[in-house]
């Protein structure tokens, strides 16, 4: 028994006629040369699902029950069904039977989609399909199948109009709104606003255009991307010439991946500036501005802050613009008559080049050059593509119709494949998605962040001010800072620098160290003091540089010398342990300074191993086994210490000690003790313990002993140290002794105190047999 066929009509450009398509269960086709509008609503794929429970064709993704979706969705096939697809051009046959069927379609059609199925079975159907917009049922395309009727082929209206993209309006509708203006769906379906009291009417246009990370989304979904770090026209009017609004980009942790980082308006002739900056910050030039949730109009300009971020609200002569920045995402929506085809810029209907858009008058000298930087091997693209899929899923499924994903998708994918997700970048593109939904119908699908383990949006590090070579991003301890940018650490990274030279007068020096490179140090400047610890650093608020002076009246401590008529001053800026401690797991600063040299010098920053293992044969009486003594970086003791690898003060390391010759069944290794020492001999007067009679020493909190007596080897860890106010090479000496299992527990009891410990009966060890084993580190 034949089914039917549906004509989807398109008013679009025409396409020639394509090959027939045979659908599988599970299609997507591709109608780009042949969009369809369904209900306001135009698409340029249709998702057809043959399933044992329905047979449905869906514009907005496969047919999800949970979702709202626009559908066409009807009872299942049989099994012995055939189901293609085509696109036709234009034909005057077809053209005419439609108008003939459906008089309310008004305009002419320029290309056909043809989606057929038959059914060979010899039973007669009839069937019901609902026709859904949003999910909801908003009218029925019935075929009756009797031994009477066959009915080959229906047809239905599917013109209408969407308010926000949601509420539909067939053709004709006028409905009055709660503002005194109609709504009026016109015979030829576009939706337009009109005064009661006159015949007039207008088309009013609602659109948002995106500028996230260093992509530009711009109103009608095209894509750009700014590689470099300069200022860029978003939006601009030529019948406005005083309004503008700018983009200006910049590096963060990479030198080859730029972000927005701030937006500056221009609205009037009087040459005053708004800027729109990191952390909610507003200047009027150079002034900041305290703003809160009233509006407040600066310029012709509604300005308001809230925990989201700060907006911007610009009435012109034909039109509105609203432009929102959280700190990191900035969105300008358009809202007035026709389509915003006359405004130029990212965000415009521009033809011209990114290099044309580029403002060069307020971007700074050398922001076009790009640089290269190191891959990241962390990133794993495939997960992060996943994610960015995410926008094609439930509940953002909710806006699809309305805004397309893919822009987004691409964006994020770009973005993440590149640059690490870090400093809330991983939700930055979805929460991107979804403002732009509820700026253009206040669909704020409730609660979504919540599905995706990101926080409710509000703007990033609000009211953290950061200086103009640094960036707020997300800290290792939950919390937010200021990090230095890429180039601008640059310059000091290549020669270990954490600040400038010296500056000099006649009888004076002081010397800037950066706040951010402190930072990522884990330096708290506020401990750093000179040779006398009343004279300490001090912190500009603006540029966040740490100041260090001395004069003649106030030398604090400085060496004055005299030398062929110049006086030379020298200090030093220094952080050192207290006396009482005889190690450290902090680092010890020592920058010493003058008028004429500058020696920035962070003390015992990391150590090297000087062999990556340690093996020694061990020959006494029967004895004869090979013990071995080697570091490692993991938990897991994968990830040998060799000679490259450096280790930093208070990072853990694991030590294994490990035999070979030996029966594990009869011996177990024991470490019976493991201390350091600053001199080669293991005997000398500076010692510091780690491992006390087999048993982690209770002074030292990060020391643990691991498998002790268990087998043929064993392992401790502990955190990496110093001497204090040595600078020299640590040496880690251990001895060990065998324990024979026979009639014998070889494991120490570390849990019975240490003086009842030494009253304990102790283990059998073959004294013959012990070894001593040393590991040099140096710095």
């Amino acid at each position: 028994m034949l089914h039917p066929l549906i004509y989807l009509s398109a008013l679009s450009l025409l396409a020639g006629a394509a090959a027939q398509e045979i659908i599988t269960d599970f299609s997507v086709l591709n109608i780009s040369s042949c969009p369809f509008t369904f209900y306001g609503q135009e698409y340029e794929q249709i998702y057809v699902n043959i399933s044992s429970e329905f047979f449905t064709i869906c514009f907005n993704g496969f047919y999800n029950p949970e979702t709202r979706q626009d559908c066409i969705v009807g009872p299942q096939l049989s099994a012995q069904r055939s189901v293609s697809f085509i696109i036709v051009s234009y034909s005057s046959y077809v053209d005419e039977y439609v108008h003939q069927k459906l008089p309310t379609i008004k305009t002419p059609l320029e290309c056909y989609l043809i989606l057929s199925w038959a059914d060979f079975s010899d039973e007669f159907v009839s069937s019901v399909y609902d026709v859904k917009v949003n999910g909801d049922t908003v009218d029925k395309l019935n075929v009756t199948n009797t031994d009477s009727i066959s009915q080959y082929l229906t047809i239905i209206d599917t013109s209408g109009c969407r308010q926000s993209g949601c509420v539909m309006y067939k053709p004709g509708t006028v409905v009055n709104s709660n503002t005194g203006t109609c709504l009026n769906c016109s015979d030829t379906a576009v939706l337009q606003t009109s005064d009661p009291t006159t015949t007039t009417t207008t088309t009013t246009t609602s659109t948002t255009c995106t500028v996230t990370g260093p992509t530009v989304i711009d109103f009608h979904g095209q894509v750009n991307s700014i590689q470099d770090r300069c200022a860029y026209s978003l939006l601009s009017d030529p019948s406005v010439p005083n309004f503008q609004v700018l983009a200006n980009f910049q590096e963060r942790r990479r030198k080859d991946v730029s972000f927005l980082d701030s937006v500056t308006l221009t609205v009037d002739g009087s040459g005053v500036l708004i800027h729109l900056e990191q952390g909610g910050v507003v200047k009027l030039d150079d002034s900041v501005m305290t703003l809160n949730s009233s509006a407040q109009l600066v310029h012709g300009v509604e300005l308001s802050k809230n925990q989201s971020g700060v907006t911007a609200n610009i009435s012109l002569p034909n039109y509105t613009t609203l432009v929102f920045f959280d700190g990191y995402t900035a969105q300008i929506t358009f809202k007035g008559p026709g389509e915003p085809s006359l405004v130029s810029g990212l965000c415009g209907n521009s033809s011209r080049s990114l290099s044309e858009l580029r403002i060069s008058n307020y971007s700074v000298s050398g922001c076009e050059v790009l640089y290269n930087d190191t891959a990241d091997s962390t990133i794993d693209c495939t997960m992060e593509t996943e994610r960015c899929n995410l926008l094609k899923e439930a509940p953002f499924t909710a806006c699809n119709s309305l805004v397309d994903p893919q822009p987004y998708i691409t964006a994020c994918t770009d973005t993440l494949c590149k640059y690490p997700a870090v400093d809330g970048l991983d939700c930055q593109f979805l929460e991107a998605y979804a403002r732009a939904c509820s700026l253009l119908n206040n669909n704020t699908m409730e609660d979504w962040w919540s599905t995706i383990d990101c926080s409710p949006p509000q703007a990033f590090c609000q009211d953290r001010i950061c200086s103009a070579h640094e960036f707020c991003g997300d800290n290792t301890d939950g919390g937010t800072r200021c990090f230095c940018r890429a180039l601008f650490a640059d310059k000091y990274s290549s020669t270990g620098a954490l600040g400038d030279p010296a500056v000099c007068s006649k009888n004076s020096a002081s010397l800037d160290l950066v706040g951010c490179l402190l930072e990522d140090r884990n330096i708290d400047y506020s401990a750093l003091h000179l040779k006398n610890q009343t004279c300490r650093g001090q912190m500009d608020e603006l540029t966040h540089m740490v100041t260090f002076s001395f004069n003649s009246t106030n030398t604090c401590g400085a060496v004055v010398k005299a030398n062929n008529s110049q006086i030379i001053y020298e200090n030093t800026i220094m952080k050192q342990s207290s006396s009482s401690e005889v190690i450290s797991r902090k680092n010890q600063v020592y920058i010493d300074f003058s008028c004429f040299y500058i020696q920035p010098d962070i003390k015992s920053v990391s150590f090297r191993i000087k062999d990556s293992s340690v093996i020694q044969n061990i020959k006494s009486g029967p004895w004869d086994y090979t013990l071995t003594m080697k570091s490692y970086t993991d938990a897991a003791r994968r990830k040998a210490v060799d000679s490259s690898t450096e280790v930093l003060l208070d990072q853990r390391i694991w030590v294994e000690i490990k035999t070979d010759g030996l029966d594990g069944r009869v011996i177990a290794v024991v470490t019976d003790s493991c201390w350091a020492t600053n001199e080669p001999s293991p005997n000398s007067t500076l010692r510091y313990d780690l491992i006390k009679n087999s048993c982690p020493n209770p002074a030292d909190q990060t020391v643990r002993v691991q498998g002790n007596g268990l087998g043929t080897s064993n392992y401790f860890s502990f955190n990496m140290f110093q001497f204090s106010g040595h600078s020299g090479d640590v040496y880690l000496h251990c001895k060990v002794q065998l324990c024979v299992k026979q009639n014998n527990n070889c494991v120490p009891d570390c849990v019975i105190p240490l003086r009842s410990r030494r009253s304990a009966r102790p283990p059998k060890y073959e004294h013959e047999a012990a070894a001593l084993i040393t590991m040099t580190w140096t710095n």
